[in-house]
């Protein structure tokens, strides 16, 4: 190949600093630099890469990169500083000695960077403070008491509202706007929304941790009169979090909003403009209630223009500059939550108590109506994720209230609304107090905007529909932060759920910058129980769950930074949560000196499908041998995360540590012939996947589970902890076909019997709903629940055939099996490039033994090991290559 040609058909095709998807501004004065090669050159491999930085003054400065790396490059140059602008670009050489060629600049741009840039106050409205009447069914309330508590009208449910003057003298450059709030913040510049973040600043461990966002507003401001506002609403700062009617809230305080305009003038001028005394502030106006849970209740008679140039805001004061510790702000890195999807109505169901939306998917967002009817007519908006009797199944929502109220103004032309300050999860919504002939309905779907970077397609319809459910479980319970469900009066980040599932979250999107910013909060909550790993984060005020160390909930410390590193290969994850990861393990260390984990609390096997309703943790394996063989996992991955540090003592006491509780399970639960006690399909799964058996046992230890799932008729015996590495242990253990065979079942419990009842998402139970159609009695039924979906890694990786033998994908395994399907297509987008694979067995009746006829495209940068049945593995480089065609 000619040296023209290279460069022609070689080229950047990507180039990104930070987290895929990020916002616009930067959250780091050295971000990270990633980038991607497009070439028709076969095996091009990188030597080495050159990056540009090109200043505001027009200075370009240089920096080598004298190795391979593209993913997670650390900064090169000097810090950049806060509202600071500059362009990036780089050139790649491969080992052959062709370059790429330039790629196009890339606009790098920061607001403020850390507390240091941040000169705004707090500002409250008059009527806002902190009021909470605290009725419990713990000391007396009825259950009744409680939900009316809940839904009670007055002003701390209100939404406040600012607004400032504003002059612009001159033409603007460049124009920034920063805000963030103890609750959710909207920014108006002229009473017109500005930015499409919603529910900013998201939900953070506000204690320590308070994100802010940034906006480039030059459009917005011509020179002139303008008005700068804000609506700000309770959120999740003001929210009443809880259990079984004891609600109340952890952060306490009036709505407030802090927020800085930075305006760079074409003449060279800055002027800034923040939030102070100057500003005014009202609680009065058309929202008269929202909550995260209750919902929100707008009264369109009240509309005014308030934030319209020329506009006042009813019954405005001076707004009061309110203590808060501004050392707790951060830039979010995470991307922003958005509308991501509008769906409109698939069928209208005749229900007794009147018609029902059914929008055909279950979602997380809000429906957006349009009607046209009469002044003060109320329009009642009710929402569930499933129907029993023919009506709208509420019960699962326990006090979430999940309903919206609209008040009319009777506009001639129609009106049309959508609530701004909640979201529900839902697929049914009942619209009721007017004629349902004259509403016009869509679901507008949203979630934190993290960008798909994974697919699977087997051609059989149920386990298709089986992975899109559990790509619809991920965007609905990723909204700022990782939840357990979005429906009910709940919604928390559990540890437990995400630590099952991070590596499925992360093959289906870049969840990168998503759970690294969770971890942050995760570590902070830690840090203030004295190294106990949380059982959701943020940490509420409740008193259902003290502080404990419960296994497979807290090791959530060191699985996910692990799983991160993993797929991203970004060592500043495994640098910054390092200590938390260390706290840990340190924490149960001290509570199993013999290498035995049987102290305290354990949830175990959560949710086994064994278990009574209302005894989740019943489960068939015993909770301790869970405890221990985590113990066991987070004390070897501590090890390896020590050793990726250079922290080479540290790393030999874990690994001496894990080698301990390694004898000490043998020696407790594994008997000479490797039965292992509890008999269950959970504790072999961890004996097997995590390495606890001797080698010499594992083929007898395999050999029982199969015979436990076979004697089961192929239906699961799993709960949280077993579910993710089921399939993984029968198939290392030379099961595979038993595995293929629990994902072809329907039958109650399984993974296709949701999908078989008409699920759209996966379930938080294996029997929310049960055969007839009831709802499962216990209290905790959800109907959108990622955790048990986890089985989507091994779908990834055994059926789609793209696993990871590198950080970042940089090297993969390529060994998918026929049995479960006869074909498939499997993609993934990784920090080097798209792998595809698509295979189809020649013999489909042989089941995984068929050979197959494979194309296989590996991207630049990347190898990948080819293990194909009847074949001798073969590693190769980029490009596409087919296989027993």
């Amino acid at each position: 190949m000619s040296h023209t040609q290279t460069l022609r058909e070689t080229r950047i095709a990507r180039l990104w600093v930070g987290g895929r998807g990020g916002p616009r501004h930067v959250a780091d004065a050295r971000p990270t630099v990633s980038w991607i090669v497009a070439t028709s050159a076969e095996s091009w491999i990188q030597a080495s890469a050159l990056l540009e930085l090109r200043r505001g003054d027009g200075h370009v400065e240089t920096a080598e990169i004298p190795d391979g790396q593209s993913a997670s490059v650390d900064w090169p140059f000097a810090p950049l500083r806060g509202y600071e602008a500059v362009e990036l670009r780089v050139t790649a050489r491969s080992t052959d000695g062709w370059s790429t060629g330039r790629s196009e600049w890339l606009s790098v741009e920061a607001g403020p960077l850390s507390p240091q840039d941040w000169c705004a106050a707090f500002i409250a409205a008059d009527g806002s403070e902190d009021v909470d009447p605290g009725l419990s069914v713990a000391h007396g309330a009825t259950a009744d008491e409680v939900r009316e508590q809940l839904v009670a009208d007055g002003p701390a449910r209100r939404v406040s509202r600012f607004r400032r003057e504003l002059t612009v003298a001159r033409a603007v450059r460049r124009a920034v706007l920063s805000y963030t709030a103890h609750g959710i913040a909207e920014m108006r510049i002229d009473d017109v929304v500005v930015g499409d973040d919603l529910l900013a600043p998201g939900w953070t461990s506000y204690s320590d941790r308070l994100l802010f966002r940034s906006v480039d507003v030059s459009a917005h401001l011509r020179p002139g009169d303008h008005t700068l506002g804000a609506w700000v609403a309770p959120g999740w700062y003001a929210e009443r979090f809880g259990f079984d009617g004891d609600f109340r809230r952890t952060w306490h305080g009036p709505r407030a909003l802090s927020a800085q305009l930075r305006i760079e003038y074409t003449d060279g001028d800055v002027e800034t403009v923040v939030t102070d005394g100057r500003w005014t502030a009202t609680v009065e106006g058309p929202i008269e209630f929202a909550s995260i849970y209750q919902g929100e209740r707008h009264d369109a008679r009240r509309e005014d223009d308030g934030l319209a140039v020329g506009g006042a805001l009813p019954g405005a004061r001076p707004a009061r500059e309110v203590d808060a510790d501004r050392s707790r702000l951060r830039p979010a890195a995470l991307p922003p939550v958005r509308v991501t999807q509008t769906l409109p109505v698939a069928s209208v169901i005749a229900a007794p108590s009147g018609p029902i939306l059914d929008f055909g998917q279950n979602v997380v967002g809000r429906v957006r109506l349009r009607v046209r009817a009469g002044k003060s007519i109320e329009v009642v908006l009710r929402h569930a994720e499933v129907l029993e009797r023919g009506e709208l199944g509420t019960r699962p929502l326990r006090f979430a209230a999940a309903t919206d109220r609209w008040t009319l103004r009777g506009d001639p032309d129609g009106e049309e609304w959508v609530p701004r300050f909640t979201f529900h999860g839902f697929r049914y919504a009942q619209v009721t107090g007017i004629d349902p002939d004259s509403v016009e309905a869509v679901a507008e779907v949203l979630h934190t905007d993290i960008e798909r970077t994974g697919w699977l397609e087997t051609g059989v319809p149920a386990l298709d529909r089986l992975h899109e459910n559990i790509v619809w479980g991920t965007r609905g319970n990723f909204v700022t932060l990782p939840t357990d469900c979005p429906q009910r009066d709940e919604r928390l980040g559990w540890t437990g759920d995400i630590q099952v599932f991070a590596p499925t979250a992360g093959y289906l999107f870049d969840t990168h910058a998503f759970l690294s910013s969770w971890l942050e909060d995760f570590a902070a909550d830690q840090r203030r129980l004295g190294g106990i790993g949380p059982l959701y984060v943020p940490v509420i005020d409740q008193d259902l769950f003290p502080p404990a160390a419960i296994a497979a909930w807290g090791d959530a410390a060191t699985v996910v930074p692990s799983v991160l590193w993993e797929q991203f290969a970004d060592l500043r994850v495994i640098e910054r949560q390092y200590e938390s990861m260390r706290a840990w393990v340190d924490v149960v260390r001290a509570q199993a000196p013999d290498g035995l984990w049987r102290e305290g609390m354990q949830l175990g096997d959560w949710l086994d499908p064994s278990a009574p309703p209302d005894r989740p943790f019943e489960a068939q394996t015993a909770p301790h041998l869970v405890a221990t063989a985590y113990l066991f996992r987070s004390a070897s991955l501590l090890s390896d995360a020590a050793r990726l540090l250079g922290r080479e003592d540290e790393a030999n006491e874990y690994t001496a540590l894990a080698g301990r509780v390694r004898e000490a399970f043998i020696g407790e639960y594994v008997a000479e012939d490797g039965r292992i006690s509890s008999d269950s399909q959970t504790a072999y799964a961890l004996g097997i996947v995590f390495g606890l058996l001797p080698q010499e046992l594992v083929s007898a230890a395999g050999a029982r589970l199969a015979r436990i799932v076979e004697d089961n008729r192929h239906r699961i015996g799993t709960g949280f902890v077993g579910t993710p590495i089921v399939c993984d242990a029968l198939t290392i253990s030379g099961h595979r076909e038993v595995a293929q065979r629990m994902l072809q079942t329907d039958e109650m419990p399984s993974w296709l019997y949701p999908v078989a009842m008409g699920a759209t998402t996966v379930w938080e139970r294996w029997d929310s709903m049960l055969p007839d159609g009831t709802i499962n009695q216990g209290e905790m039924t959800s109907f959108n629940h990622y955790a048990l979906g986890a089985v989507a890694d091994w779908l990834h990786r055994d059926v789609g055939g793209i696993a990871p033998l590198e950080p970042g994908f940089r090297r993969v395994l390529v060994r998918p099996r026929a049995g479960l399907t006869a074909r498939a297509s499997a993609r993934y987008d990784s920090v080097h490039g798209t792998f595809r694979v698509d295979w189809e067995a020649a013999e489909p009746s042989a089941g995984e033994r068929s050979p197959l006829r494979a194309t296989v495209v590996v991207p630049p940068n990347a190898r990948a090991v080819i293990d194909l049945p009847g074949a001798r593995p073969v590693e190769v480089g980029s490009g596409t290559h087919r296989f027993g065609v």
